[in-house]
């Protein structure tokens, strides 16, 4: 149901990018590329170094190609966060029909924005602290700024995208529903509670999928599992209506919104327990887990 037709003509070739002991690299179509090794230091080992120089970038980039990402060759405990800094994490509610109709709201007419704190970002692999007996998952699409600015028009919005990743909008649904009205950014913003990665896609290899699906599992339980497609505003839109008001800065970091099957809409409700896995994957993506502490 998204409402406006995404414009595929983005950014050029197809690449994708991650980060390893706090190193970027590029996943090339034949090898692997340490970015500031081979370019023999005109960029940066930092990702977040690279995101306000991304159009420089990707014509450098552009010979080495886009290998597939196999999860079990890359060290999942030397994995980074893919936008370990970002100066502004914006975040979406309600953004897929039935994730609305679960939490009791009709699907919106205009974005509903709220905010995760910066120092929620963390690696796509590792503990999960457990902050309350109400912490809840949300498995994400992503997308991370590359070049920034105001105004963005939709039609131009994915020329300002470096990639897209995985993430997880972890919440204390106790802290984010104490009080009225509610508010959401603290009990979404524990340390941990924002895992991104474990790699960026860029946008035109990501969009020619025929469909992606996000899901979500608990000790290998599909908790939720929904299209892309199905979300009300898509990625381009989004842009265009946050960069009406906040001028988006490289590297920032776009939670688009869940899908159903969270905890806090089932019957009984249902939360995060020590010692459990959870696995979020999105289709040309890979995935990322955590370990309930």
């Amino acid at each position: 149901m998204i409402r406006q037709v995404e414009n595929l003509e983005t950014t050029g070739e197809p690449m994708k990018v991650y980060v390893q002991k706090g190193r970027a690299f590029l996943l090339g179509a034949h090898e692997v590329v340490d970015i500031h090794e081979r370019s023999g230091g005109e960029f940066s080992p930092h990702i977040e170094e690279i995101y306000p120089r991304w159009s420089d970038f990707l014509r450098w980039a552009q010979p080495f190609g886009s290998g597939a990402i196999e999860m079990g060759r890359l060290s999942s405990n030397d994995l980074g966060a893919i936008s370990p800094a970002p100066r502004q994490v914006l975040a979406i509610g309600l953004n897929y029909v039935d994730h609305a109709a679960e939490s009791g709201f009709t699907v919106p007419e205009f974005p509903i924005v709220f905010t995760k704190f910066q120092s929620s970002i963390v690696e796509p692999f590792g503990d999960l602290a457990l902050t309350s007996n109400s912490v809840d998952w949300e498995v994400e699409l992503v997308a991370v700024i590359g070049n920034g600015g105001r105004g963005i028009s939709a039609e131009n919005a994915w020329k300002h995208v470096a990639g897209l990743t995985i993430g997880q909008d972890y919440s204390d649904r106790d802290v984010q529903f104490r009080g009225q009205p509610p508010q959401f950014s603290l009990g979404k913003s524990f340390a941990g509670f924002a895992p991104i990665g474990p790699v960026l896609v860029t946008p035109d290899e990501f969009m020619a999928q025929e469909d992606s699906v996000v899901q979500c599992t608990i000790d290998g339980e599909i908790v939720q599992s929904s299209p892309v497609s199905d979300m009300v505003f898509g990625v381009a839109e989004l842009i265009e209506e946050l960069s009406a008001v906040v001028e988006l800065l490289p590297g920032d970091v776009l939670f688009t919104g869940t899908p159903p099957g969270v905890g806090f809409a089932r019957v009984p409700q249902r939360y995060l327990r020590k010692g459990e896995r959870v696995r979020s994957s999105i289709t040309g993506l890979g995935y990322m887990e955590q370990i309930c502490r």
